[in-house]
């Protein structure tokens, strides 16, 4: 059998093991060190100026964080874009708070403006507002930002921002993690870079920050002996992975870069295929990372089904992946509110994700090639 194509798998540049061999020659092998710091010190250089970054254990952490400092209890409301992994919608259950979903638009997949306004103006004449809202950019495509800050703002419910998978992506040259009153980024193991397991709270004011480190180190107050006013958490990130996220830093450019050929990769490979629609910016003022690089498939132009493709992927194990599944359509969420037109359910029912990752190697991109030309175009 032919050796596997992953979706999107680490991969490493070299000087990780640099910082890494400096943590354990210092004897910095417990939790925290200067790769902690010097990790956060990168983003934030990387971010741009008046960023504040805490370094955790994952970006749901950094989202449970979020929510906490937001003050959202049980009871309060949290609006979600519906189109997203589960990280983003769990933590609003961690807090006891109810999730209501908000649907996709068809140009960026991610949370539509108009949509959320519409819940928004129904709350409000409940008189009962969300006590925040959670925008994600899926795959690295940047949502709709002004449009969607506008309504928030309108409404004063603060926003908070999952970049999880959009570190390198920009909105109008500002880059994404850094619109939201508080954001999230994720380096687990299958993201642009990677810390083996983590994730990152961002913010603009220091407050957040550092109220986040507080509460991720098991919120000890400053005494001299262990002193606990407020319950914590276990959630900040390792010296030993930090290091690796430092070494993953000096590479981002380059893994940002390589992901984006792939999606033109592509888009050329599918340009003679009916029905196939590569994923893809609407205009210049959208620039993604192309975490992952995603297709939709219209069955009646193309003659197949997203699940016909991905299962001729997988008799030449090649990797692919269906959308995410709705949350709204989550036997967990089963009853939780949602406002849309089911531009997501359409979209999770037609897209395909497709090998992305910065590691892919000639050959492999041949072999896709070779299958779709075999039995799409040539077929």
């Amino acid at each position: 059998m032919n050796s596997k194509i992953w979706l999107s798998s680490p991969h490493m540049g070299g000087n990780e093991l640099k910082y890494i061999h400096e943590a354990f020659d210092e004897n910095w092998v417990a939790p925290l060190g200067p790769n902690v710091n010097g990790f956060e010190d990168d983003l934030e250089q990387f971010l741009g100026q008046n960023i504040y970054v805490a370094a955790l254990s994952s970006g749901t952490a950094a989202l449970h964080l979020a929510l906490m400092m937001l003050n959202v209890k049980r009871g309060d409301e949290v609006f979600c874009q519906t189109m997203t992994f589960a990280a983003s919608a769990n933590p609003i259950a961690y807090v006891g708070a109810r999730p209501v979903f908000i649907d996709s638009e068809p140009e960026t997949w991610n949370m539509c403006p108009l949509a959320l306004r519409e819940a928004l103006v129904k709350n409000a004449a409940l008189g009962k507002l969300p006590k925040a809202v959670i925008v994600v950019h899926l795959y690295g495509m940047p949502a709709k930002m002004d449009e969607i800050l506008a309504v928030c703002a309108e409404f004063e419910v603060p926003l908070l921002e999952d970049a999880a998978e959009a570190l390198g992506s920009t909105y109008r040259g500002v880059p994404c993690g850094t619109f939201g009153e508080m954001s999230v980024l994720s380096f687990n193991g299958n993201k642009i870079i990677t810390t083996s397991g983590g994730g990152a709270l961002v913010s603009s004011q220091k407050k957040y920050k550092k109220k986040a480190i507080f509460l991720s180190t098991q919120a000890r107050d400053a005494a001299p002996h262990y002193e606990h006013s407020h319950i914590g958490y276990n959630y900040r990130l390792s010296n030993i992975s930090a290091g690796i996220g430092r070494g993953q830093m000096e590479v981002l450019a380059e893994r940002v870069n390589a992901r984006r050929k792939n999606h033109d990769f592509y888009v050329k490979l599918f340009e003679k295929v009916d029905g196939v629609t590569v994923f893809t910016e609407p205009d210049e003022n959208f620039f993604s990372n192309h975490w992952l690089s995603a297709i939709t498939v219209d069955p009646d132009k193309a003659g197949f089904t997203r699940e016909d493709l991905r299962a001729k992927f997988l008799e030449q194990n090649i990797e692919s992946r269906p959308l995410w599944k709705p949350m709204h359509m989550q036997p967990v969420f089963k009853n939780a509110g949602y406002y849309g037109n089911q531009v997501a359910e359409h979209l999770f029912r037609d897209g395909l994700c497709l090998p992305s990752g910065s590691n892919l190697q000639p050959a492999e991109l041949d072999r896709i090639a070779e299958l779709v030309t075999r039995e799409l175009i040539a077929g």
